[in-house]
């Protein structure tokens, strides 16, 4: 059974819950929409091995939960649901997803859940993904790895792209995209890739990013694509950056970059408007693991005040809680509380001592994380949290502001979810415990006074909680079972008759907006409008809320550290160690102006007009002639190979220099070069093909009037590794070297490097030549593994080499009718090796443990048998060796001489075997040679590599038959 949690707007909120019975579960999901309408998901499983399933009770109220109509025959009375989704852009469609394990279908209703239509599936959906604008557009990711997609809201699948990465595929945004309907993804290789809705083609198929990137690291948010470079170079010598992106407001990207020489805590980094350039805002932000792997950094943004930000530095192995007021330009310790709940006042002095808090928020819509805040309640922050040198997780408060974080007052001395109620005009608290509880508590006036309230007879252990934040109608629904046995209970609580009146302009006041008394907070000041803290009364959904402002003249303080630049302890800006501020941007070009930087730009959204601001401000100069620096040449791929016959396109740039009027010479290595007049007629790159596999130097020379650069790269140039043969010879001499050659199809394939496992040896042999010379010190059988590296292709071959102390031996050939029918593969020469082996025997009567027999690659079709001394015979005794050996060998040479020796291929083919008439005698162990090594060699051809079809022996049906 999957389970999830999903939410997808702010007034639509769904629950899944998971309750262990002793032989059952419970699952439970709960929505409410704009028109009162809930809808209650049971799933039952009464065997807890799931050998009896019975079926989900659908249930649907719309009166905010006070009655209900169940709908199981709406949905089939079997039918078992395990997700629950709606529309976030049409809330009256819901779409319930079934259990895969008993059947794969959707339910689809567009009628707020009164109607379902039901739709069979031939894939399994793990998650789905809504588009952002369009009500009837779906990405759905599945068990294969394979996303689909639906523009008539799940009705119809299509397949958009098989080995997609997990969570790393998204929608365009509206307007910035050329294509509507493009989507952006991350593939299991590591490529960004986009693809069209309903024409994922590779025709269609775009790559907007040239190579491979860190695998995971693809975001796309609001205007931003963002991911990490794979470095192969990099990786294996420091771990790779991790990025969070925070936020994208206002054209401003806020991200978290975790470096190399960090493992908990992460560096915050905020850009430019472009969102290119990136300045450092805090270091050693604290981090954590969620629950299903994911991030989570302590930054939390407060809801309501733009440029806010709290956030959990480590300093000195503390933890530490700042705030800015400036989108991280300037951060502080919180000022701790005056005074604790009873009164007393509290001793606690900055910087030794401040208010810290957690900044956790929780994903399940139904529980309360550890800060909230709203943009209906401008100001008011509640969170817990502790007071003294750092943050801890004994001695937890709950505390709250009323005035953006300038002061704070302790509401709890336990932890406590509290929510907001009419748009922050109340609140409610609920005791977070793992006990049942019977009361709540609710507060009118910012929680300085707080009023309980019974909202259960029997007391109830609280699983969530369900409101609509902002809704005129006040009514919230806890959800919680009596016991650990017991089913749900449902408490719909109206606090509608608390109040006997609206709002009205009275019960308003102004409050402003300050920074410890400082009132220009971005430039501007601001005061808003919110309910007097004395006010009992009904804001309802028609409240907005209101601010005025007012310019202020820009200071110091309305001004970050441009890119390259780092603030000094005095607080000025200076240029960064790596950082060249005479350097300009390579799409300068004489004639035309830039912006040079006083190392200072003013932070995003702030307003501020006059004062300092042209002090601050970049200044638009001329262009300086310059000579090109910093060229860069890469291929499109980001790689250092490429595949003969392929066209390769290579990418030049050029960091500094006069672009228009730089000319570019590329010399590909191989005989052939371009030159182009200047570096922006090749933004897309130029491409070569070669024909003819090697390691080639590129070389790219950008040259103006002032100067030349020169940017190299090696590249290779492969074919691929088909087929490759081990070369060795059947028998070696103890002691005695023998040689081992790899031959490869095709026979140049560029880069190769050999491994060779010899014998026993538990280290291998790494050479750059396809041959190796090697002994074996002691009798019996050796194996020899040649593995071929060539690119990402790694073939290997295999040998068994007899090792004795003396043999004799002798080449054999065939009557020409056998080479009629050698198809040349190795399981052909196995068999027929054995044959003759045979005949041999019947014809001569030698032991079997005394000969072996080898057929050699190659037409015509060769062979060479080997003797082997008797060691019972001869052992110790080198002299009977060679004269048994020797009158062995006149034996075989006897009877295959006599044309003793024959065997049948197949029915009417009979063979003669027969002694090679060669001018050296029979091969002597005592020499530094073998014949079968040199024969072998001379014999391996390109006929016998390319040969392909599986050889069946069986089906020939030959035996061996002897003349005596």
């Amino acid at each position: 059974m999957h389970t999830g949690v999903i939410n997808t707007g702010k007034k639509i909120v769904y629950m899944l819950k998971i309750f262990h019975y002793v032989h059952s579960f419970v699952f439970i999901f709960v929505l409410s929409v704009l028109t009162n309408t809930v809808i209650l998901m049971l799933t039952k499983l009464f065997d807890f091995n799931l050998n009896s399933v019975t079926e989900s009770s659908l249930w649907r109220s719309t009166d905010y939960g006070a009655t209900y109509q169940k709908l199981n025959d709406k949905v089939g009375a079997k039918t078992i649901l395990s997700y629950l989704y709606v529309s976030p852009n049409n809330k009256r469609k819901i779409m319930l997803l079934t259990d895969p394990e008993v059947e794969n279908s959707l339910l689809i209703s567009s009628d707020e859940g009164a109607t379902y239509q039901k739709y069979r599936l031939n894939f399994y959906i793990l998650s789905l993904l809504f588009h952002p604008e369009q009500e009837d557009w779906i990405l759905a990711y599945s068990h294969e790895q394979k996303l689909y997609s639906s523009v008539e809201f799940g009705r119809r699948w299509q397949l958009v792209h098989e080995r997609v990465a997990p969570n790393r595929f998204y929608w365009s945004k509206m307007g910035l995209d050329k294509e509507p309907g493009l989507i952006h993804l991350e593939t299991t290789e590591a490529l960004y890739v986009t693809c069209k809705l309903q024409n994922c083609t590779d025709a269609n198929k775009g790559k907007p990013f040239p190579g491979y990137i860190d695998p995971n690291s693809l975001v796309v948010q609001d205007e931003y694509v963002f991911m990490l470079m794979f470095n192969s170079l990099n990786q294996k010598k420091k771990k790779t950056p991790d990025l969070q992106v925070i936020s994208t407001d206002e054209n401003r990207v806020v991200a978290a970059v975790q470096e190399w020489n960090q493992n908990e805590t992460y560096n915050l980094y905020v850009s430019d408007t472009s969102g290119v350039f990136y300045t450092l805002a805090l270091e050693n932000v604290v981090s954590s693991m969620g629950l299903e792997g994911n991030v989570m950094v302590d930054l939390y943004e407060v809801a309501g005040i733009k440029g806010m930000f709290l956030a959990n530095k480590k300093t000195d192995n503390q933890v530490k809680t700042h705030i800015t007021y400036n989108r991280g330009r300037d951060w502080r310790l919180l000022e701790a509380p005056s005074k604790d709940l009873r009164g007393s006042s509290i001793h606690c002095v900055l910087p030794y001592c401040s208010l810290h808090l957690h900044l956790h928020v929780s994903a399940n819509p139904y529980t309360s994380g550890n800060i909230a805040s709203r943009d209906s309640a401008p100001g008011i922050i509640v969170a817990s949290g502790s007071i003294g040198a750092e943050l801890t997780t004994t001695n937890v408060s709950v505390f709250i502001t009323s005035d953006a974080g300038n002061t704070w007052r302790q509401i709890f001395d336990e932890e406590y979810a509290v929510l907001y109620l009419d748009q922050g005009g109340a609140l409610v608290a609920i005791r977070h415990t793992p006990l049942p509880i019977r009361h709540l508590w609710l507060s009118f006036d910012e929680g300085r006074q707080w009023n309980k309230y019974s909202f259960t007879n029997s007391p109830l252990f609280v699983d969530g909680v369900l409101g609509e934040p902002g809704e005129e109608t006040l009514i919230m629904t806890i959800f919680g079972h009596v016991s650990h046995r017991s089913e749900w209970q449902l408490v719909k609580i109206d606090f509608r008759s608390i109040f006997n009146r609206r709002c009205t302009e009275a019960d308003y006041q102004t409050w402003h907006l300050h920074n410890q008394g400082e009132p220009c907070l971005m430039g501007i000041k601001r005061i808003y409008r919110k309910l007097k803290p004395t006010s009992r009364c009904v804001m309802g959904k028609t409240y907005l809320v209101t601010m005025t402002s007012g310019p202020c003249d820009c200071t110091e303080a309305d001004f970050e550290c441009d890119y390259g630049f780092e603030r000094r302890t005095d607080g000025k800006c200076t240029p960064a160690f790596w950082f060249h501020p005479s350097s300009v941007s390579r799409s300068c070009t004489t004639g035309m102006t830039f912006l040079n930087s006083t190392g200072y730009r003013k932070v995003v959204s702030n307003n501020c007009t006059a004062g300092v601001s042209s002090e601050y401000t970049a200044r638009r100069q001329q262009c300086p002639v310059q000579a090109p620096r910093g060229l860069h040449l890469v291929t499109s791929e980001g790689t250092l190979t490429a595949t003969l016959g392929t066209n390769v396109t290579f990418l030049v740039f050029l960091e500094e220099g006069d672009g228009a009027r730089t000319s570019i010479t590329l010399d590909f290595g191989d005989g052939h070069a371009l030159t182009y007049s200047n570096v922006s007629s090749i933004e897309d790159g130029i491409k070569h093909i070669y024909k003819a596999v090697g390691i080639y130097r590129v070389t790219a020379t950008g040259e103006n009037s002032l100067g030349s650069e020169t940017a190299t790269l090696y590249l290779h140039v492969t074919c691929q590794l088909e087929y490759i043969h081990l070369s060795a010879p059947f028998v070696a001499v103890r002691n005695k070297e023998v040689n081992l050659t790899a031959v490869l199809w095709p026979s140049q394939v560029g880069t190769v490097t050999y491994i060779w496992w010899i014998g026993n040896n538990t280290e291998p042999v790494i050479t750059l030549e396809g041959s190796v010379a090697c002994t074996f010190s002691r009798e019996g059988v050796s194996s020899v593994t040649v593995q071929v590296s060539a690119g990402n292709t790694i073939l290997q071959d295999r040998k068994t080499i007899a090792v004795h102390e003396y043999f004799r031996s002798h080449l054999l050939a065939f009557s020409s009718n056998l080479d009629e029918h050698n198809p040349d593969v190795a399981e052909w020469r196995l068999d027929v090796s054995r044959v003759i082996r045979s005949s041999l025997i019947q014809a001569t009567g030698v032991r079997e443990d005394q000969l072996l027999v080898t057929v050699l690659p190659g037409l015509p079709t060769a062979a060479e048998f080997f003797l082997l001394p008797d060691k019972q015979l001869t052992e110790g005794k080198p002299e009977k060796s060679a004269a048994h050996l020797d009158q062995l060998s006149e034996v075989l040479l006897s009877a295959l001489n006599q044309n003793l020796v024959q065997f049948t291929l197949r029915p009417g083919v009979q063979v003669t075997v027969y002694a090679a008439h060669l001018s050296s005698p029979l091969v002597d162990t005592s020499e530094n040679h073998s014949g079968s090594a040199m024969l072998m060699l001379l014999s391996v051809v390109v006929v016998g590599l390319a040969v392909f079809v599986i050889y069946k022996f069986k089906s020939l049906g030959f035996s061996p038959h002897t003349h005596l």
